[in-house]
Formats: C-alpha cells, structure tokens, sequence
C-alpha cells in the first residue's frame, strides 16, 4: 500500500496528492466506462419529476463503492477493523443493487432484517477494536455494552434510511454526503481512518461530477445504502455518536421525517397525520414550495454546511 511505502515527511505529503488524484481518476473512469452496463431507471410512480430519470442508468452505486473499496486496497494502511468495515459497507451496497435489480422489489422486512445484520456487524466490530467510551459535552464515561450496542444497532439503520430517502434530486444526496463526511473528518479521529474518509470522499466527488443536474446517472439504493453506513461509522469513530444528529441533519430530516411519517400512518393509525407535508422534504420544496432541483441541492447543502460550522466551532 502507498502509504506503507511513502510514511514520512514530504513522501507522505507526495503519497496523500497521489491518493487524492489517483483515487479521482480511478472513480471517474470507472464510472465514465462501466456505466453502460448498468441497467436503466424506469421511472416512479409517484416521484416527482420521475420522467426525467426514465431511460438514465441506475444502480451506479456498484461502480462507486467497487472504486472506493479498490482504491482503499491501494492507498490506505487496513487494518482488521478497517477491513471488515469495507466489506460490511460493500455489503449494504450490494443489497441496494440487488434490490434495483430485482424485477419485483423486496419487501421492506427482507430490507428491514439485512440492515440490521448489516448494523449488528458494525456495531460489535466497532465495540471489538474500540470499547463503549463515548463523549458528551466534553466528558468521557464508558456506556454499558448492551446500552451502547443497542443505541450503535439504532444509528446504523437510521444512517442507512434516512440517506435511502434523501437520493431523489440529481446531485443532493451525494453533496450532502459529501459536507456530513467532510464535517466528521474535522473531528479527532485515527489518521488511517481519517485517510479512509478522504478515499470515500473524492470517490463521491468524482461521482458528483456525472451526478450534477442533468445527471448522466444514478446511484440508486446500491450507492446511498453504503453511503449511509459510512457515516455511521464515522460518527462512531470520533467516538461522539451524538454529533451525527448536527453533521447529518439535513439527511436527518429530509429522509426521516418521511419515516415518521409512515410509522405514526401504519402502526399508530394515525392516516392524516402529516398530511399537507410531502415526504421527503425534497418533495414537498418541488411541488408544494415550487423550488427548482438547483435550489434543493443548493439550499439543502448551504443549510448543512452552516449547521456543521456552527457544530463544529462549538466543539472547538
């Protein structure tokens, strides 16, 4: 691996430019090739502005997080932990490919039941290599296992939801990601891990690049499900579970309030409730606020972005 080979001094500074670089134009071509093959979006019943996806490519997902986990081979020092962390999150990215695939959708327990073993695996590898110490406010205290794997098994699955909801507007969800992802590498974490983040961060930014409305393609459930445990596991990793709620509030409520949403309908019975808002919220500021796709994305990341500030120059 080339940080292996380039540890010190001006070799690293010249092995982080080429991993940037390199990882850049190994997603780039990837995707720019391989996206032919890919099977092609039929629309959504229901969506808004589905007809402008009919006929693109769909499921880009498999060619983002295949590049990712390649280029993190190449470039990055892994670790056991590091490992199964790649395989795990290639694993959410195969259950969303498969299910795009499908000629008959999964049902949602099928969905329901691989996410938590997606998130079980996340969580005891996470509390293996790292313990159950969290900070709050500045104190550090250790969390009781079954409390914490049980809070880890939580944010895991919300991660990998609410980032499923949010991919619905040519570029939103990849730069949404892409400021969440940013905003937890500025928080302490380990270097190798922090170099992780930043493979995964110019794979989504090549990504971007096809991604940008009018969009060439989409990255369907194969690519959001993975990117959802990513940023599980950072929050994990900065050993500040919480601050996934400030650094991930616009996926937060741009996917979740749409859970909420059918959870309170189905199980509470409640069939008007939130019945003047469209879910997601991506949807309701097109149809009902009469925004435009560039104003979603644009004005959904501002507001990320000044929120992560603000999180970020408290902590600081």
């Amino acid at each position: 691996m080339l940080m292996n080979l380039m540890s010190s001094g001006v070799s690293y500074k010249l092995a982080l430019m080429i991993t940037v670089v390199g990882t850049f134009f190994i997603g780039f071509f990837a995707l720019k090739v391989f996206m032919r093959m890919l099977p092609k979006d039929q629309g959504r019943k229901y969506a808004v502005n589905a007809q402008l996806s009919e006929g693109k490519p769909r499921g880009a997902g498999i060619i983002l997080i295949t590049a990712f986990t390649l280029c993190a081979a190449l470039f990055v020092p892994l670790s056991v932990e590091l490992l199964i962390y790649l395989i795990l999150v290639y694993a959410a990215m195969l259950t969303g490919f498969l299910d795009d695939a499908s000629q008959k959708p999964w049902g949602e327990l099928k969905k329901g039941i691989l996410d938590f073993v997606i998130a079980v695996g996340i969580c005891a590898n996470y509390i293996y290599h790292n313990g159950t110490e969290i900070t709050v406010f500045g104190r550090s205290f250790e969390m009781p296992i079954v409390i914490f794997a049980i809070l880890g098994v939580t944010l895991v699955w919300a991660s990998i939801n609410v980032t499923n909801c949010s991919d619905g507007v040519d570029g939103l969800c990849g730069s949404l990601f892409c400021v969440s992802l940013y905003s937890f590498m500025a928080v302490s974490m380990a270097v190798d891990f922090r170099l992780i983040c930043l493979v995964m961060l110019v794979t989504a930014f090549a990504y971007l690049w096809f991604n940008c409305p009018p969009s060439k393609l989409l990255m369907g459930d194969a690519g959001s499900r993975a990117m959802g445990v990513f940023l599980a596991i950072c929050a994990l990793k900065t050993e500040r579970p919480l601050l996934f709620i400030p650094l991930c509030i616009v996926l937060i409520i741009d996917g979740g309030l749409g859970l909420i949403k059918l959870s309170f309908r189905r199980f509470l019975g409640m069939k008007k409730f939130m019945d003047n808002i469209r879910t997601p919220i991506h949807d309701h500021m097109r149809k009902n606020k009469g925004w435009s796709d560039a104003q979603v994305v644009f004005r959904f990341t501002l507001v990320q972005i000044v929120v992560s500030l603000a999180a970020l120059y408290f902590l600081g």
